[in-house]
């Protein structure tokens, strides 16, 4: 009896000391074990944090979005080709070859270009008085003009571009005292500067920058008739050295400024996005 009273004390005081455990606070970091890769459930919209610097994993083969330059075209020289091409094509549309041949050439040295004070004027003075031959012209023309094919390079920061427009063409000059038509063949290159803007609109032009004949680009050179007198030849040379190629620049580039304002617009956009990026697609036109 006294044993079995002894083990009921003893399961009281066991049931008694499990009920006070449950009550009490686990010690920290410590708790029943949890299942296989189940964690405790954390609060709404709170998840653990992360590494200073580093954040959630991206999906593959995609990254924050960064400034993109325009791609070179597969095939850069069709690009500067059709550009060279669209050029050429409008000087001839616009009647480049007839404006040469109808320009008044011997009317213009002889008023020294509507100016008898002028450069011209002033030259021709000077050598009629000392070659009196100078005052038995009776006509040059111009004949046979012809556009070469053009030229295109690319300035070494990437921005510009360069366009040689070589022009060719005969010069009949009509001198009674030789006793024959003489004829010269002219060569003479005009260079047009290329670049690329944005207007406060955002939108982008292609235009006209410095546009000049080439620095020792004229060739005169004598084709066929009597050659007359040595002082004469190089009198009527001198001469047009210095009038055709401002003559010509002056009607060759007002033509190159309109052709650029009414270019294909894909053609224009292409070129000038790589032009303000400075990228080269000018291989050899």
């Amino acid at each position: 009896m006294f044993l079995v009273g002894s083990f009921i004390v003893i399961c009281g005081l066991l049931a008694q000391s499990t009920a006070q455990l449950a009550g009490l606070p686990l010690p920290l970091g410590q708790g029943p074990p949890l299942p296989l890769n189940q964690g405790l459930p954390l609060p709404l919209n709170q998840g653990l944090p992360l590494p200073l610097n580093q954040g959630l994993p991206l999906p593959l083969g995609q990254g924050l979005p960064l400034a993109v330059s325009p791609a070179l075209p597969s095939n850069p020289t069709d690009l500067a080709g059709s550009f060279t091409n669209a050029l050429s094509d409008g000087l001839l549309a616009r009647g480049l070859l007839g404006i040469l041949e109808n320009i008044p050439l011997l009317d213009i040295i002889k008023s020294g270009g509507d100016n008898s004070n002028g450069l011209v004027g002033g030259l021709l003075g000077k050598l009629t008085s000392s070659v009196p031959l100078l005052n038995n012209i009776l006509d040059i023309k111009i004949t046979d003009p012809q556009l070469l094919e053009l030229g295109l390079v690319q300035s070494p920061d990437g921005h510009r571009l360069y366009v040689t427009i070589p022009l060719g063409f005969k010069l009949k000059v009509n001198m009674p005292v030789v006793g024959s038509l003489l004829q010269l063949a002219v060569k003479l290159n005009i260079t047009a500067e290329v670049l690329a803007v944005k207007d406060n609109q955002g939108r982008i032009h292609l235009v006209l920058g410095d546009c000049t004949h080439s620095p020792g680009s004229l060739k005169i050179t004598l084709l066929n008739g009597v050659t007359p007198v040595q002082s004469f030849l190089d009198n009527l040379t001198g001469i047009l050295t210095k009038v055709l190629p401002e003559l010509i620049q002056g009607k060759v580039c007002p033509l190159v400024n309109g052709i650029l304002s009414g270019l294909d617009v894909t053609l224009v956009h292409n070129i000038a996005e790589l032009l303000i990026h400075g990228l080269k697609f000018v291989i050899k036109v």
